[in-house]
């Protein structure tokens, strides 16, 4: 078994694989992530453990996590080997490099919009043939939500609404018709401009915006680990 690893800007997501199938996922958010990390191979060494992070693993955590796994493949800025031999770019996050892998698995010869709904909004498009064409990074919807409250001096800080209108009719109506709508009117044009391919959303908001979609969507949860656990197979062989 693969023990595959993502560190996030907000949470630690894991989950244990057989070459592509996943197992038990995990969530964790804290501060001891390095604790957390170690409790999950208490019973069991990985035969590879894959850590994806969006900030550098340092020298020290690295031995650390080598004495507890066969082989350990770290995922982060200053490993861009993975990358390269995906034909990706290397500006490009392991989160995102990892949800572009997956789908090429699972939609190959297809065109593919990836949609990351987590605490940025990520848009990533390849072409029939795999190509990476470009993406695009703008604020997650909670994250509009907090920046609406904080540069402002009078709204309100609201949560993601369970059935907002397209117009609102209150001043926390509007922020909520507002931050939503605008993200579905986003999503849409860019949906509409690269044309007939497959759609994939995945993140936190995944499901909450392809049930507001018309045009129908893939929503894969967990595409990233899917990423991950194709990754790490290819680095056991």
């Amino acid at each position: 078994m693969n023990l595959l690893i993502e560190i996030g800007n907000t949470a630690l997501k894991a989950a244990w694989s057989d070459g592509m199938t996943l197992g038990k996922t995990f969530r964790y958010q804290g501060e001891k992530v390095m604790d957390f990390i170690l409790s999950l191979v208490q019973k069991e060494k990985p035969a590879v453990m894959v850590v994806s992070a969006v900030a550098p693993v340092t020298e020290e955590e690295q031995e650390i996590l080598r004495a507890e796994c066969g082989r350990l493949l770290i995922l982060d800025s200053h490993h861009n080997e993975v990358k390269d031999r995906h034909f990706l770019p290397d500006y490009l996050s392991y989160d995102r490099v990892s949800s572009l892998i997956a789908a090429r698995y699972l939609f190959g010869g297809r065109a593919c919009t990836v949609v990351d709904f987590g605490t940025t909004l990520t848009v990533d498009v390849t072409d029939n043939q795999g190509i990476y064409k470009g993406g695009n990074i703008s604020l997650g919807c909670r994250t509009r939500f907090k920046a609406l409250n904080r540069y402002s001096r009078r709204l309100p800080l609201v949560n993601t609404p369970g059935d907002p209108e397209v117009y609102g009719h209150s001043l926390q109506g509007s922020i909520e018709a507002g931050v939503v709508s605008g993200i579905l009117f986003e999503i849409a044009g860019y949906i509409e401009q690269n044309g007939e391919g497959v759609v994939i959303f995945t993140g936190g908001d995944a499901n909450y915006f392809a049930k507001r979609m018309k045009k129908p969507i893939f929503v894969i949860c967990n595409l990233v680990l899917m990423g991950l656990a194709i990754i790490a197979d290819e680095y056991a062989k």
